[in-house]
C-alpha cells in the first residue's frame, strides 16, 4: 500500500494512506504559505505536536467538520475538549508513548520546544511523531532544537524525516544536518521555514549541505506538493 505525504506549508502535513487522511499541525487559514484552507481539507486523524497557534492551527474546526480523531499531548487534546471537540475523538498522549490506530501506530516522540496554548494556558509538553504504516516509518520531528536521544528515535530505520530548518524558533539548517546524521536517514524534507521572513532560509543550499555531508536524500517540496513512499 503507497502513502502520500504532501507538504501544507510551515509544519502542516497531509499523508494518504489507503483510504486514510492524516494531518499533520493543520494551521492553513492564517498561514501565508498554505496552498489549502480548512474549509476543503479531508482529515480522518490530526496530529498535533504542541500548543502554539501555528500548529493547532484549525483544529478545532476540522475536527467538528470531519469528526476527524485528534491525538496529541494531554493538556493540548484536554484544551480541545472544552473547544467542543468530542471526547470520544481524542487521545491524550505524552512523550514515549505510543498507540495502535486503524490506520498503524503513532508513537510521541520527546521536542525540545516551548508549548502553551493559542489563548495563554498551559499547553503541556511539545513533541514529534513517528507514524508506522504497515512497513513504512516516518519522523515528524515538528518543533524542535536538535538532541542527541535522536539517534535512538532512528533504530529501525526510517523512509522519511520532516525536520525543520527555521532556526531562531527551531533547529537550523547546520543542526538539521547534524540531526540526519543521528536519524541515519533515506530521505529527508525539511519544514518551518519561509512562512514569515524572521525563518527564511535557502532551501537548495540545506539541500546542498544534506548531500554533501550525508547519505540521505534531500526531498525539496513546495507547499502544496507531495512524495510517495
Amino acid at each position: 500500500m503507497s502513502t502520500k505525504v504532501t507538504w501544507l506549508g510551515h509544519n502542516a502535513w497531509s499523508i494518504e494512506t489507503g483510504n486514510t487522511t492524516i494531518l499533520v499541525d493543520p494551521f492553513l487559514n492564517d498561514s501565508p504559505t498554505a496552498p489549502v484552507k480548512a474549509e476543503a481539507v479531508k482529515a480522518d486523524y490530526i496530529l498535533l505536536s504542541h500548543g502554539h497557534s501555528d500548529h493547532v492551527g484549525d483544529t478545532v474546526a476540522i475536527a467538528k467538520r470531519t469528526g476527524a480523531t485528534v491525538l496529541g499531548n494531554f493538556e493540548v487534546t484536554q484544551w480541545l475538549g472544552k473547544k467542543g471537540v468530542a471526547g470520544d475523538k481524542l487521545v491524550g498522549m505524552n512523550p514515549g508513548g505510543g498507540v495502535k490506530q486503524p490506520f498503524g501506530h503513532v508513537k510521541f516522540t520527546i521536542a525540545h520546544h516551548s508549548s502553551s496554548m493559542p489563548d495563554g494556558t498551559y499547553g503541556g509538553v511539545p513533541g514529534g511523531f513517528v507514524v508506522t504504516l504497515d512497513k513504512t516509518r516516518i519522523y515528524f520531528a515538528c518543533d524542535t532544537a536538535l538532541f542527541l536521544d535522536m539517534k535512538l528515535i532512528g533504530i529501525g530505520g526510517l523512509d522519511l524525516a520532516v525536520l525543520p530548518i527555521g532556526d531562531l524558533f527551531t533547529m537550523g539548517p547546520s543542526d538539521s544536518v547534524e540531526a540526519i546524521k543521528l536519524l541515519s536517514l533515506k530521505r529527508v524534507a525539511p519544514c518551518h521555514y519561509n512562512t514569515w521572513p524572521p525563518i527564511a532560509q535557502d532551501a537548495n543550499a540545506w539541500a546542498a549541505q544534506v548531500r554533501s555531508q550525508t547519505t540521505a536524500e534531500p526531498v525539496m517540496l513546495e507547499p502544496g506538493d507531495g512524495i510517495t513512499l
